[in-house]
């Protein structure tokens, strides 16, 4: 049985971890309430831009059919495809780097026999796949918790330069997608070639683009890429302080359950002491009377 002294130590280390948990959960609370916001702020421009994607490719397939923007061209055959893949660099966030890790394994397992790149953004999914030898790409590590447009546009640059150069033929991002704070789904979404959404209103509206519909929609659709990738990185960052929140609440009432057991331990521990010691005195009391 542990002595008191070593039960105290224990108790102490405990109370240490716990301090240490909380100061984190209280981190990541503040981190995630900026990013939860950044990310909502987000989704209402993707759906606009999808709006009005759909709408410029719509017209342009129906009046020029044969005019078609390399990032709208589907490839009749699919022999490689290309998964951006976004988890957390650090850990201390529960279950949701292997959850993440998980899904974009299960995904190229069915793409297989196609040839399969990936483009990791974040160390947790780099070591994931080096350690399968996967073929990663490219890796993006470190960019921090406040990414801005320009810091994610070089990745959407190799993903569209993989696809207009015929090194893939498809490309797709996984990432968390931040549903609530105790709820984050990984999802899949295809980057490329780049699917416009069928319009859901049943009222024509015809607009008027400068210079030409066709112009506008080869400038809008790099653009488009870099959005939509730049929202799945938004989300992901979001879901990660969720989870990382989560866990250190989790962590700091498992370390106060801890110290209430320990503590109980230690007073059982320290009853047996004194009554050993009574019993003692009791003992030597009878003896010096014999």
């Amino acid at each position: 049985m542990a002595t008191l002294q070593q039960i105290q130590r224990r108790i102490r280390s405990v109370q240490n971890t716990g301090k240490i948990t909380k100061a984190m959960e209280l981190v990541a609370a503040s981190k995630m309430r900026r990013a939860q916001s950044e990310a909502l702020a987000a989704r209402p421009y993707s759906e606009k831009m999808r709006s009005l994607l759909s709408h410029l490719a719509e017209r342009t397939s129906i009046e020029e059919p044969d005019v078609l923007h390399p990032l709208l061209h589907r490839r009749e055959q699919v022999r490689s495809v290309e998964v951006i893949h976004i988890t957390p660099d650090r850990g201390l966030s529960g279950g949701l780097p292997t959850n993440l890790n998980r899904r974009t394994a299960a995904f190229l397992l069915e793409k297989q026999p196609v040839k399969t790149h990936i483009i990791c953004i974040g160390r947790k999914g780099v070591e994931f796949f080096r350690r399968l030898r996967q073929n990663v790409v490219a890796e993006f590590s470190n960019l921090g918790d406040r990414l801005t447009l320009e810091e994610v546009r070089p990745i959407a640059q190799v993903a569209i330069q993989d696809f207009v150069e015929q090194r893939v033929d498809e490309v797709y991002v996984q990432y968390a997608r931040f549903e609530s704070t105790m709820l984050q789904r990984p999802e899949l979404l295809k980057l490329l070639p780049v699917e416009p959404q069928a319009e859901r209103t049943s009222t024509t509206i015809d607009y008027i683009y400068e210079p030409t519909r066709e112009e506008v929609l080869a400038e809008l659709l790099p653009r488009y890429v870099e959005g939509q990738l730049f929202e799945a990185v938004l989300e992901a960052i979001a879901s990660e302080q969720s989870a990382r929140m989560v866990a250190m609440r989790n962590a700091t009432e498992n370390a106060n359950e801890m110290i209430s057991d320990l503590t109980l331990v230690y007073n059982k521990a320290r009853q047996d002491s004194i009554t050993r010691e009574l019993l003692d005195i009791a003992g030597g009391v009878e003896a010096m009377k014999g």
